[in-house]
C-alpha cells in the first residue's frame, strides 16, 4: 500500500545490482511512493547485473559511476541536476566490497592493499559523494541521505573481516558530515543497521547462513527483510522524518539490544 510519502521528490540509489539487494527494492519501493529516480553503479556492476530491468520498470536512467572516482561522481551530480532540472531530495549510499572476504584472507592476515581499496569502496565514497554533491549544491534544503550498514561497526562478527572497519568508518563519516551538511542546507545524513540480509554482496562473506539463523533466534521481532528495509528507507526520505540526522539507526528486529533469548539459551542446552 502507497501513501505518496515521496510524492514531488527526487532521488539517486547507489548500489542496485539485482533483485536480492536492497538498493533494487528500496528504488521499486521510493517510486511506488511518487519519486523520481536516477540508478548508478559502477560500470563493472553494471555489466553484472540487471539494472536495466529496473530502470525500464520505474522509469529512470542509469548513469554509471565509480564511486572512488572525484570525475564519476561529479559527472553523476551533473548529468542528475540536468535530467530533473535541479538537484535531488535523497540519497541512498548502498556500497560495500572487501576483496580479503573475497579471497578468504582471514583477519589478522589481510592484505593492506586490498583493505584500502575496500576502505574507499564501502567508506570513503560516502565521503566523496557528499563531499561532490556539496560542491555542486546537488542536495535540496532538508534532503536526506542514507547509507546502509551492519552491528559489525560496533561488535566482533569474526567472518565479517576488514568490512566491519569499513562500516565503522561508514557510521562515523556520516556522523560528521552530517554536521557540516545540517548546518549548510538541513541536509540530514543517518545509516541504517540492518538484518543480515540474502543479497549477492552478503552472501559472499563466510558462515552467511549461520549469521541469518543465529540473527533469527536472537531477534524478538526476526530479521528484517530488504523490502522492509526499503521502507524504512523511505520514511527517512520523507518529510516525517526531518529531525533525524547523525544517528546509526538499527533496523534488526531488535537483534541490537538483546543479550541473549530463550531460543538461544535454549538451542545451546541441546
Amino acid at each position: 500500500m502507497a501513501y505518496n510519502l515521496l510524492k514531488g521528490k527526487k532521488g539517486i540509489i547507489f548500489g542496485a545490482l539485482d533483485e536480492n539487494s536492497i538498493a533494487w527494492k528500496t528504488a521499486q519501493h521510493c517510486y511506488a511512493e511518487g519519486a523520481e529516480l536516477v540508478l548508478t553503479n559502477a560500470p563493472i556492476a553494471l555489466r553484472m547485473g540487471t539494472i536495466n530491468k529496473l530502470a525500464e520498470e520505474i522509469n529512470a536512467p542509469v548513469i554509471p559511476a565509480d564511486v572512488t572516482s572525484a570525475e564519476d561522481i561529479t559527472n553523476l551530480f551533473i548529468k542528475t541536476k540536468e535530467h530533473f532540472g535541479g538537484g535531488v531530495d535523497f540519497i541512498l549510499h548502498s556500497i560495500g566490497m572487501s576483496i580479503n572476504v573475497r579471497k578468504a584472507i582471514p583477519y589478522p592476515e589481510n592484505n593492506y592493499e586490498f583493505t584500502h581499496k575496500g576502505l574507499d569502496i564501502s567508506a570513503i565514497s560516502l565521503h566523496r559523494v557528499l563531499q561532490m554533491a556539496m560542491k555542486q549544491d546537488a542536495i535540496n534544503e532538508w534532503g536526506s541521505v542514507v547509507a546502509l550498514t551492519y552491528i559489525a561497526g560496533q561488535r566482533v562478527f569474526p567472518n565479517y573481516n576488514d568490512m566491519a572497519d569499513g562500516k565503522a568508518m561508514l557510521e562515523s563519516i556520516a556522523r560528521n558530515f552530517g554536521y557540516f551538511y545540517g548546518v549548510e542546507k538541513k541536509v540530514r545524513i543517518n545509516t541504517v543497521s540492518q538484518s543480515p540480509t540474502r543479497t549477492t554482496a552478503g552472501s559472499g562473506v563466510k558462515g552467511f547462513d549461520g549469521f541469518i539463523t543465529y540473527a533469527e533466534k536472537m531477534s524478538p521481532l526476526g530479521n528484517a527483510t530488504a523490502d522492509q528495509c526499503a521502507d524504512y528507507c523511505v520514511s527517512l526520505f520523507s518529510d516525517l522524518t526531518k529531525m533525524v540526522t547523525m544517528q546509526n539507526l538499527f533496523h534488526d528486529g531488535g537483534f541490537s539490544f538483546t543479550g541473549v533469548s530463550q531460543a538461544v539459551i535454549e538451542q545451546m542446552e541441546k
